[in-house]
């Protein structure tokens, strides 16, 4: 049986010359520009298990939708991995494309609703770099992540706003920034470079690494910054395995804390699994981040707002409660 495959060399790809950016280097936020006006509870608590982790190395992990770098807080991410506050920073394949676009020609993001009409949507030949960088690293190391290949390549490449990129921050600080891809999900799987065995490859790495922090995550913080699928899957296969060794040794992964910062209006008791009639069950960040995986002893916040508010929030919470400690 013969099946059609779509031949790629048949596209149409454009410089990102061309293309019209819906953001650009104006929205990126300067430390300390983005006030908040009150700080949520939950993240004040959750700021004071990040110190105590890091007192103890424990783990501090934050997952994040490529919302989160759109929404200009790469700053306030960068200087928290400095003071060693992220021990690990996972994201979906968007997020490597805002980030290396933003570093590149200092814009990013294009309009769906325009481009997906004259099928340019997502055909642009520089963010084709990322399958180039990733395809390179699956011939030379079998064993790199995908976060590593790219996130050197920035640092070492002329990328005239390197400045701005976590993936850098992350091989320059030496903290894995993990890439966890669905194949189709993202605009470089339209490109004919892109090669989907070295994408698996890199990501599943990634993935390997991912699960290497969360064996560390006993008394320390998991959170999740806007993703509705990668982020609870990614974490929930991740602390199987984790937990599968610490039993194996006689030992537990179940006293941490975890935060879900989102848009979604979840029910006051978000701590207890809705029934399945609710379409709160689906929303896999609710029963899986914030119920099931803590249900043993774990702690678990919920907190509602934009990220660029919610990022600053727990920037400025920790900064304070650090100045607490300290005086």
């Amino acid at each position: 049986m013969i099946i059609p495959s779509f031949d790629r060399r048949r596209l149409t790809v454009k410089s990102l010359s061309e293309r019209k950016h819906n953001l650009n280097l104006s929205d990126i936020s300067l430390l300390g520009d983005l006030k908040v006006s009150s700080i949520d509870k939950g993240i004040r608590i959750i700021a004071e298990h990040i110190i105590c982790s890091k007192k103890i190395t424990a783990s501090t992990i934050l997952m994040i939708g490529a919302h989160v770098i759109r929404s200009g807080v790469q700053n306030y991410l960068i200087d928290l991995m400095k003071k060693g506050y992220i021990s690990c920073l996972a994201m979906n394949g968007a997020g490597i494309i805002h980030d290396i676009e933003f570093a590149m020609v200092g814009a990013t993001t294009e309009s769906v609703a325009h481009y997906v009409k004259t099928g340019q949507f997502g055909l642009w030949k520089e963010t084709g770099i990322l399958n180039d960088i990733v395809n390179q690293a699956y011939k030379e190391n079998e064993k790199i992540g995908m976060g590593e290949a790219i996130g050197r390549t920035i640092s070492k490449g002329d990328f005239p706003h390197k400045n701005i990129s976590l993936l850098a921050a992350g091989y320059q600080l030496k903290i894995p920034i993990t890439v966890h891809v669905g194949i189709g999900y993202d605009i470089i799987h339209e490109l004919p470079n892109c090669d989907g065995a070295a994408t698996g490859a890199l990501s599943y790495n990634d993935f390997l690494i991912f699960a290497s922090a969360v064996e560390n995550l006993e008394n320390g913080v998991i959170m999740n910054f806007g993703s509705s699928v990668m982020a609870p899957e990614v974490f929930l296969k991740a602390l199987s395995m984790a937990r599968n060794i610490a039993h194996q040794k006689g030992t537990v992964i179940k006293n941490f804390t975890s935060l879900v910062c989102d848009l979604y209006n979840l029910p006051g008791d978000y701590r207890k699994e809705p029934s399945k009639d609710s379409p709160a069950y689906y929303f896999r960040p609710l029963k899986t981040m914030l119920v099931r995986t803590v249900a043993d002893g774990g702690e678990s916040y919920y907190v509602k707002g934009k990220h660029a508010v919610t990022i600053p929030s727990l920037w400025t919470a920790i900064n304070e409660a650090e100045k607490k400690i300290k005086d």
